[in-house]
């Protein structure tokens, strides 16, 4: 593993040492041994502008590195360049680290941009749009936010975690409209989720104060 994140990180010097040796055997022996060192340094470098260092951000998210994860985004010069669904994940990843920067605007530009080339998965496709309609609701338009919230739900989400989310954001829309029949409805669901995630948990127990005391 550690040397497959060796040849992602540096694929492009790689391939320029690889492509050198191969001019030079090409000069020293001709053109049929040096043949092999051509193929390798194109598909070197043919992998580095169409997959791009993607992989590499894994280890950065996992441990909660948003600086590390940014850096390897950063390196990508040429997006346009990369495979259709990595650069559906490179929006949607500049999204989050945006979102993780109070940078709503950008954020909401990058995840656009994700959901516009097509998430490789739907439930991918579920959180993109749970936080679209987070988006939206910090931005005060909550009809949007509503609607960006309701297609997460029937796309579907990655985990439970997601949906008691999904879930408790359209409980507290639905509480705001006064909606009190679809407000405990959604907190049911949101409940039977089981979510371990305190700022949930902590939601949870807020609204379930007022919930019951709620007609309808």
């Amino acid at each position: 593993m550690k040397a497959y994140t060796f040849l992602i990180r540096y694929r492009l010097p790689i391939s320029i040492i690889v492509l050198l040796a191969g001019i030079f055997t090409n000069y020293a022996a001709g053109f049929w041994p040096a043949f092999p060192l051509y193929l390798i340094a194109a598909i070197l470098i043919f992998s580095h502008f169409f997959f791009g260092p993607l992989r590499l951000i894994q280890e950065y998210m996992e441990n909660g590195d948003m600086d590390g994860a940014e850096k390897v985004l950063n390196s990508i010069k040429f997006p346009n360049l990369l495979y259709k669904p990595i650069r559906s994940v490179y929006y949607t990843l500049k999204g989050n680290i945006a979102m993780s920067k109070q940078d709503f605007d950008s954020a909401e530009t990058m995840m656009k941009k994700g959901l516009d080339l097509g998430m490789p998965m739907k439930e991918a496709e579920g959180a993109s749009m749970l936080q679209m309609g987070m988006l939206a609701m910090q931005k005060g338009n909550i009809k949007q936010g509503e609607s960006y919230i309701r297609q997460a739900i029937r796309k579907g989400l990655p985990d439970k975690e997601n949906e008691a989310a999904a879930y408790l954001q359209m409980c507290s829309i639905m509480m705001n409209k006064r909606e009190f029949r679809a407000a405990k409805d959604f907190y049911r669901k949101a409940k039977a989720c089981n979510p371990t995630t305190p700022q949930i948990v902590d939601q949870l127990k807020e609204i379930g104060k007022y919930i019951t005391r709620m007609p309808g």
